[in-house]
């Protein structure tokens, strides 16, 4: 198989855009500049990576024209025969992947998946236990402005002030006094293991759905480099672009006795046609995934993780949770004197792109948060090191502590130039 470093490298290059300039030049000329924007800054954002020129391939194909609701076998409209074996080949591969009983790879989105998954297992007005957001939990958790908040009546469980870790004791507490029906983990903004026996040991204790939302971790749980909630959970949701390196979307795995109502809360109560280029790019992906190349990248994320939270710690900046045991880094500037905005304006003017974010127990509203949340999915996917995220931790506190933008722009497109993602 082609190497994670050249499968990067060899994508399109702005040679390849000329028919799209002479179709359309503004188009064209804003696809050069998000070009140019990426090969000269250094890619630190927790939920977005690059995928292979073959996903790119299948993603601009011919699959996107053709209308196909329904599942393989049981489609609405004729000449689907190709597009069946497709998609029946990546749930073949995902549950292969996975260990799951059963797999549907037609969400448009993560947060598509998840509203499919509540509608197959509960009714409005049902009660749902979930990390709050303002604790590391994803906006489908119960946020006030999404179907979690507004549809269902969401309790929030969060993590101790001593540690920043889950509070399992307020997990099983919150469970015995309101009775969910379904218990969700997964947060998206979250850097501990989580514990999902635990999760599984509660949910049984109430007679709770147990749901995990995989949206962050899906591809290093895919390369062995964490633990599955897949023998726990009755239910996992998955985004497709983030860990697993594949298009943007969503899939959700589940027992085989909750096959029927996924695939019925997905279509049709929620989506009509499928995007086939995109359930066939999901396929490549889930291909790629399986690939032992694929273990040393999810093994390097974590490496590289670890490198760039030991460089920022270094640095004298306090890590939320004391640390990372996945791919995500979440840094406290509490000390720094500044916003997560501010110190993500200043990240981004020296072309380090990163997340400002709320931290446990913030006081700041979101749009300003008291912190900011990195992840090394990306870079590690372009072949940065260990030596790199040093640098990178070395480039980002320069920026944080008020650098010259001109002189710091060039130390970061110096590294960025070495990793082509391009």
């Amino acid at each position: 198989m082609t190497s994670l470093r050249s499968a990067i490298s060899d994508g399109p290059r702005p040679a390849t855009f000329d028919a799209l300039r002479s179709a359309d030049p503004r188009i064209a000329d804003l696809l050069y500049g998000e070009y140019d924007r990426v090969r000269h800054a250094i890619q630190l954002t927790a939920s977005e990576n690059f995928t292979s020129p073959a996903v790119r391939a299948v993603l601009g194909s011919t699959l996107g024209d053709k209308h196909a609701e329904g599942y393989p076998g049981r489609r609405y409209y004729g000449g689907c025969e190709f597009l069946d074996q497709a998609e029946e080949l990546g749930r073949t591969r995902a549950r292969e992947l996975f260990g799951a009983e059963h797999a549907n790879l037609q969400p448009h989105s993560g947060t598509l998946a998840n509203l499919a998954a509540f509608a197959a297992l509960l009714v409005p007005g049902d009660t749902v236990l979930a990390m709050e957001p303002r604790y590391g939990g994803h906006f489908t958790s119960g946020s006030s402005r999404n179907f979690s908040g507004k549809w269902f009546r969401t309790v929030g469980y969060g993590v101790r002030r001593s540690d920043e870790r889950i509070d399992y004791d307020q997990v099983r507490d919150l469970a015995a006094e309101h009775l969910p029906k379904l218990i969700v983990c997964g947060p998206t903004a979250y850097t501990r293991l989580i514990d999902f026996a635990a999760f599984r040991e509660i949910a049984d204790e109430v007679g709770a759905y147990f749901l995990v939302d995989a949206a962050q971790i899906s591809g290093l749980v895919a390369g062995r480099a964490m633990p599955s909630p897949i023998p726990y959970a009755d239910v996992v949701t998955c985004t497709s672009h983030k860990s697993l390196r594949g298009p943007r979307g969503g899939l959700i795995l589940c027992t085989r006795a909750l096959s029927r109502r996924i695939d019925n809360a997905v279509f049709p109560f929620l989506q009509g046609a499928p995007q086939m280029n995109n359930v066939a790019a999901k396929a490549v992906a889930l291909g790629e995934a399986a690939d032992a190349d694929f273990v040393d990248y999810a093994q390097n994320v974590l490496t590289n993780a670890s490198a760039l939270a030991c460089g920022l710690e270094a640095a004298g900046l306090r890590l939320v949770a004391d640390g990372t045991d996945n791919h995500m880094v979440l840094v406290d500037l509490g000390d720094a004197g500044i916003t997560g905005a501010e110190a993500e304006q200043r990240c981004r003017d020296a072309g380090i792109l990163l997340t400002k974010h709320v931290l446990p127990f913030d006081h700041r509203l979101p749009e300003h948060g008291s912190g900011l949340r990195l992840g090394t999915l990306a870079a590690t996917t372009q072949g940065m090191t260990e030596a790199d995220m040093f640098t990178a931790a070395e480039l980002i506190v320069r920026a944080i502590r008020g650098a010259d933008p001109v002189a710091l722009r060039n130390d970061v497109a110096d590294l960025a130039e070495q990793y082509p993602c391009y």
